[in-house]
């Protein structure tokens, strides 16, 4: 768990400080575009960075997002109807509700012009993840540990005949001082490369910054800062303590989906289902925040002179919520594109642009001065986490066989 702490404060406050930098490349460069900036900057090449690399960036977030619904809706459907079997029902099949979803819910959200009235969905999605966080802090003191102690507990009471009542705690009592209820600080294994990347994927905001700080009331760079800072420090304290109870409940036999590992040893669980519920409604409510800052970028590369059209705006926006969709429904596992494109798109927005930005638009400021040098510090070493992450997944996915999961 050290390493969790240290990582996600570290990525953190590296995520924070490209925040600084874009908003003050922002106010010196004339423009609250990304693409726009890059252009400033570097020309085409930079426009064309910055597009394809908000344009991956988001639509892996929209990707895993949308594999939520996909997983988790058939399950609350199954658990609602008190259905066993799902053989032959399309109600359950995860792939047609993720286009439901799409077509009923979020595709009406997208084709809205500014992000004004999503401010109030981003607002409930965020207390749904509050409650699930708290489900999650709640069940470590309710589920005993080591784990089997837990899927006896369930079998026991869904069992038809009766147990003697002093058996199951009994047991509990007796294998509590399990090793497998040890936490370990530091774990290394085939899977720790994907760490960097996926932390990096999740503190990734900077393509939404600038379109807020434009729509900011009383817009000043300080002000934005310090919603910058409370939105991250808000984020890292969810991350964190998801994380570590999350980890303190199951130890070595928790999923690669944590609410399928509460599901595999508590079953049925009315809390639990709540849970599911808030999660699908926050990641179905986030989705058409994530596809503005899509849409934006491919409008101004494609056609920055035009003037708005509804046609094209929803063309694009239809566009991007079907490739997003069909990459879900066809693509096994979403482990792998978070660490490519947390190792790649997440590296180059949250470290290489906004540093070489800052260092080619920010005139007022010498190369030899301390902000310069703290920038190019920062650009070499986005480098180096995504030259060096990406060749460790390149490895891991040479020697080792595709793992499942979601």
């Amino acid at each position: 768990m050290k390493q969790t702490l240290i990582l996600l404060t570290v990525v953190s406050i590296f995520s924070l400080y490209s925040v600084h930098l874009l908003l003050k490349t922002a106010n010196e460069g004339g423009s609250l575009l990304y693409e726009q900036l890059g252009h400033k900057a570097f020309g085409l090449v930079g426009k064309f960075a910055a597009s394809g690399s908000i344009t991956m960036q988001n639509i892996g977030a929209m990707s895993s997002y949308l594999f939520i619904v996909k997983y988790e809706l058939p399950l609350v459907i199954q658990a609602l109807m008190n259905i066993e079997a799902t053989d032959g029902l399309w109600y359950l099949n995860g792939d047609y509700l993720v286009l439901l979803v799409s077509l009923v819910l979020i595709l009406p959200l997208s084709l809205l012009r500014n992000l004004g009235y999503l401010g109030y969905t981003s607002g409930l999605s965020l207390l749904c993840m509050m409650f699930f966080l708290i489900v999650v802090i709640c069940k470590k003191f309710q589920i005993p540990c080591p784990v089997e102690v837990a899927i006896i507990i369930n079998e026991t009471i869904n069992s038809t005949f009766t147990q003697p009542t002093t058996f199951v705690p009994d047991m509990a009592f007796n294998m509590t001082e399990d090793d497998s209820c040890r936490p370990r600080y530091f774990i290394l294994n085939s899977q720790t490369v994907y760490a960097v990347p996926i932390l990096t994927f999740s503190f990734v905001c900077h393509p939404a910054i600038l379109p807020i700080y434009e729509e900011l009331k009383g817009r000043s760079r300080r002000r934005m800062m310090n919603v910058s800072k409370i939105s991250f420090f808000a984020m890292f304290l969810m991350y964190l303590l998801a994380a570590l109870f999350g980890y303190l409940t199951f130890y070595d036999h928790v999923e690669t989906e944590l609410l399928h590992t509460y599901s595999s040893i508590m079953g049925t669980d009315i809390l639990l289902l709540i849970v599911r519920l808030a999660v699908l409604v926050a990641v179905t409510l986030t989705v058409p925040v994530v596809i503005f800052p899509i849409r934006s970028s491919i409008t101004h590369l494609l056609c920055a002179t035009k003037e708005f059209s509804w046609w094209r705006h929803s063309i694009i926006t239809v566009s991007i919520l079907a490739f997003t969709n069909l990459l879900v429904i066809f693509v096994p596992t979403i482990r792998d594109i978070f660490g490519f494109i947390g190792a790649s798109a997440a590296a180059m927005l949250i470290f290489i642009l906004p540093s070489a930005f800052y260092i080619k638009l920010v005139k007022k400021e010498p190369m030899k001065s301390v902000q310069k040098i703290g920038a190019v510090l920062f650009l070499l070493s986005g480098i180096g986490v995504m030259t060096g992450s990406m060749a460790l997944i390149v490895l891991d996915w040479v020697h080792n066989a595709p793992g499942g999961g979601h």
